[in-house]
């Protein structure tokens, strides 16, 4: 494929105004969608690839499917083209800069920075997850940070299409931070990108990646083998908490990692507010070469038990005596320690014997009698408590309450003065909870999880359950309810509203709102028909479904380029349609009278009666033309509350001709956030012969200019 050259139009819609960049398989470029008047980025298949139609087919694919995401944190894909041999993504145009690069720029971050741009990428990532997409390819090359500090992940399916090439090629990306299951070939999911996650954290931690080598598989082949190290052994400014995340993240058996996102995200969150990591769950410790196991609660009370069992077994045989196996042999000299533990076990026996034989017969008959006399006393007395009991519970009225009474006192019986009862928890307020357990001398750990809101701030679950016996001064850990946190839009009664006072209602609670038309017989037009999703995040996008009124029937929109106006006028009114808004412009290829372009492309589906807009040429000559290049911050004119900002902002030009204001409008009224930075990038054509002008930025919401540039124009010869 040869690099496209700027002033290359695509689909006669998108200018190619310049490459930004080139990678192994395909070249990114900056371009100008003339339709919606805004820069883009465009992502066109290198050659290699664009032969092979079962890539080209996946590349599609995974494209579209990544152009249904819309999240914050993810860079928005508008379109997907296939033009002849050319195959491109049309993408969200991101100022900004790599993740890589900017890491590289100051060494390495500091644990706040790294944490808080660790959960943008884990919400970005987390969104595309319950879409049922996996990235495969999370690294800080696919990331970028724009100048308001958002960050937004890159890259979607482009990196599934390829997750099927092997280690060593190119399609693969980056190999210092796969996944083991992706380098030896296994199936990956969701905790894949985890994992590359956590390696991207560790880059970010300490400034290096944990493995390096001379070629691809000696990388893939430590990603494996070898355990990822320690990160604040590389960074001592590392805190406990993000150390043990890294370190979860990068677990070579996916089960051991964070199962999802949102468990990432949680600890991220709780790690700002807890470096020490003292109140986050920490995995017990297991070193699966030693021959030193770390057991849990449970196991620890099983062995506590059955060692209780061989005590009473060994009791029973009487003080002195061993435990013995099936043949009697004693477990002093075990069966397997070699001819020198046989010879004494033959030696232990054979004195057995001569002590057995020295017995005196009427001494072991007295013992029998003496045994069997005890066994009859116990009989008794057990019988007698049967029936003091089965008169308690046939006492009538008072049964219930001398049970009761019974059963409270079996069960204060079994409780000495080291241990505690555990007691009910849940759906206590936190404070109530670690009262109760101060009452009964026992600790509280907290831990948090999401919950429905009317459990918020009180707690789900605990550990030990209520009623367990432990040990006074044990710990008990308590889950509170965090709630949803989340905005329930289907109390907003929305639908049937108009699409401006929706957007109004949506905006004033933080929510970002998309509109996408679409015909109804039932509801008016303009007014909304549907919303997705019913709950939503603040910061996160709606997305409204406006109605156009009733199906209008279509027609293929004919070519009526290098018609005159009459002739296309009788060739759309033939079609249904109409002329529409007239606009002329010279040219030097286009005869003066006949038309230089349609608004709308030809063998377009275009409903009937719609009028189309055209330019018409003026033929060649010269042309006066004026430059702007700026970057415009408008958080400079909302200080800290910026974000929480949004006005309606158009760019107009203004000049003097023949000594009357003519206004032409550059930027149609768009609705933007206060902390957006905005590019004022134009070349402007203004009128023949004059050379001034002055372009404004306009706040439509406050009726003000925010910001003035002066024009110069220059004659330029065609």
């Amino acid at each position: 494929m040869m690099m496209l050259k700027p002033g290359t139009y695509l689909q006669d819609r998108y200018e190619i105004l310049s490459l930004i960049g080139t990678g192994g398989m395909a070249e990114v470029y900056q371009a100008k969608c003339h339709t919606l008047n805004r820069l883009v980025a465009i992502k066109v298949l290198k050659d290699e690839y664009s032969q092979d139609s079962n890539f080209v087919s996946k590349f599609k694919m995974e494209a579209q499917a990544a152009a249904g995401l819309s999240h914050p944190n993810i860079v928005s894909v508008y379109d997907v083209v296939d033009d002849g041999a050319l195959h491109y993504i049309v993408m969200e145009l991101i100022e900004g800069i790599t993740l890589k690069s900017y890491i590289h720029k100051k060494g390495h971050l500091g644990v706040k920075e790294t944490i808080g741009i660790a959960i943008q990428v884990a919400q970005g990532i987390a969104a595309a997850h319950d879409q049922h997409i996996v990235h495969r390819d999370i690294k800080p090359q696919n990331m970028i940070i724009s100048r308001d500090g958002k960050v937004k992940v890159a890259d979607f399916g482009i990196a599934r299409g390829v997750s099927s090439q092997t280690v060593g090629t190119n399609a693969v990306g980056s190999v210092h931070y796969i996944s083991p299951e992706q380098a030896r070939g296994s199936y990956s999911d969701a905790r894949s990108d985890i994992y590359s996650l956590g390696i991207t954290m560790f880059e970010m931690a300490t400034g290096r990646v944990p493995f390096d080598g001379e070629n691809t598989v000696v990388i893939a082949l430590a990603h494996l083998e070898n355990q990822v190290p320690r990160p604040s052994s590389i960074n001592p400014e590392i805190t406990p908490s993000l150390d043990r995340i890294i370190l979860t993240c990068t677990n070579k058996k996916p089960e051991k990692r964070y199962q999802s996102a949102y468990e990432l995200i949680a600890d991220l969150r709780h790690a700002l507010v807890d470096p020490e990591d003292s109140y986050l769950k920490k995995e017990p410790e297991y070193d699966e070469t030693s021959p030193t196991v770390v057991r849990d609660k449970d196991e620890l009370n099983l062995i506590i038990d059955s060692n209780r069992k061989n005590i009473g077994r060994t009791a029973g045989r009487g003080r002195g005596e061993s435990i013995r196996d099936d043949e009697g042999f004693s477990s002093e000299y075990p069966l397997t320690d070699g001819e020198e533990n046989r010879e004494k076990r033959a030696q232990k026996r054979k004195k057995t014997r001569d002590s057995s034989e020295d017995v005196n017969p009427q001494m072991e008959k007295l013992l029998t009698s003496i045994g069997v006399i005890v066994a009859v006393i116990i009989v008794a007395v057990v019988a007698v408590i049967f029936v003091k009991l089965l008169g308690v519970f046939n006492l009538g009225s008072g049964t219930e309450k001398t049970t009761a009474a019974i059963e409270s006192s079996l069960e204060e019986e079994s409780i000495d003065s080291t241990q505690s009862r555990v007691p009910n928890l849940k759906g206590l307020t936190p404070e109530e909870a670690e009262a109760a357990l101060k009452e009964e001398s026992l600790k509280i750990h907290y831990e948090y999880a999401e919950s429905d809101d009317d459990m918020k701030g009180l707690v789900i679950g605990q550990s030990p359950e209520s009623g367990e016996i432990v040990s006074k001064q044990s710990e008990v850990t308590i889950t509170v309810g965090e709630g949803s946190g989340q905005l329930d839009l289907t109390a907003m009664g929305l639908e049937n509203m108009t699409v401006e006072a929706a957007k109004a209602q949506l905006q004033a609670k933080n929510v970002l709102v998309e509109l996408q038309e679409e015909s109804s017989d039932t509801i008016e037009a303009g007014k909304v028909i549907r919303y997705e999703p019913e709950k939503v995040d603040e910061g996160d996008t709606v997305k409204l479904f406006v109605s156009t009124g009733p199906e209008v029937p279509s027609v293929m929109m004919p070519k009526i380029t290098n018609m005159s106006e009459e002739n296309a006028r009788v060739v759309l009114e033939a079609m249904g349609l109409q002329l529409g808004e007239r606009r002329e412009q010279k040219s030097s290829e286009v005869e003066k009278g006949l038309i230089i372009s349609q608004d709308i492309p030809e063998k377009t589906e275009t409903p009937e009666g719609t009028a189309v807009g055209y330019t018409v040429s003026t033929g060649s000559g010269t042309r006066y033309v004026a430059a702007v290049n700026d970057d415009f911050q408008l958080k400079d004119f909302f200080g800290p509350s910026s974000g929480d900002t949004h006005i309606e902002v158009s760019i107009v030009m203004k000049q003097v001709v023949n000594g009357e204001v003519v206004t032409k409008v550059i930027m149609q009224p768009r609705v933007i956030g206060g902390d957006i930075t905005l590019p004022i990038h134009y070349n402007i054509e203004g009128a023949d012969g004059v050379l001034t002008g002055e372009l404004q930025v306009l706040d439509l919401t406050n009726d003000k200019v925010l910001k003035t540039y002066p024009l110069e124009f220059l004659e330029v010869d065609e």
